[in-house]
């Protein structure tokens, strides 16, 4: 099993998101959502990743944050997406992707 670390990128009062990183480097990411009972979470996962990586994934998730922020809820629902990332958009960049990237629209 790999060794996890979460680093979180927002916070509110009912959510949270983080980039996973394995083996120093970006793996996926979490967006977890707190419901009063239950907790909804949507992981996205590289399209190479197996099903026992996937449980091992959750089960960090639930054990280390959502454990530790929400103990008594009912259920934990998690939503997996299994890809690729296609990039970071961000109009605060419009300027500087024009300049770097020739206007495909996006970080890399």
């Amino acid at each position: 099993m790999a060794s996890y670390r979460f680093e979180r990128e927002a916070r509110t009062p009912e959510s949270e998101s983080f980039v996973i990183v394995a083996d120093d480097h970006e793996f996926g990411r979490v967006d977890i959502h707190y419901g009063p009972d239950v907790v909804n979470a949507t992981l996205c996962v590289p399209d190479n990743i197996s099903e026992d990586d996937i449980q091992d994934v959750i089960g960090e998730v639930d054990e280390r944050i959502v454990m530790s922020a929400n103990p008594f809820r009912e259920d934990f629902i998690v939503t997996v997406w299994i890809g690729r990332q296609a990039g970071v958009y961000s109009e605060d960049y419009d300027e500087e992707l024009e300049e770097d990237v020739e206007g495909n629209g996006h970080l890399e």
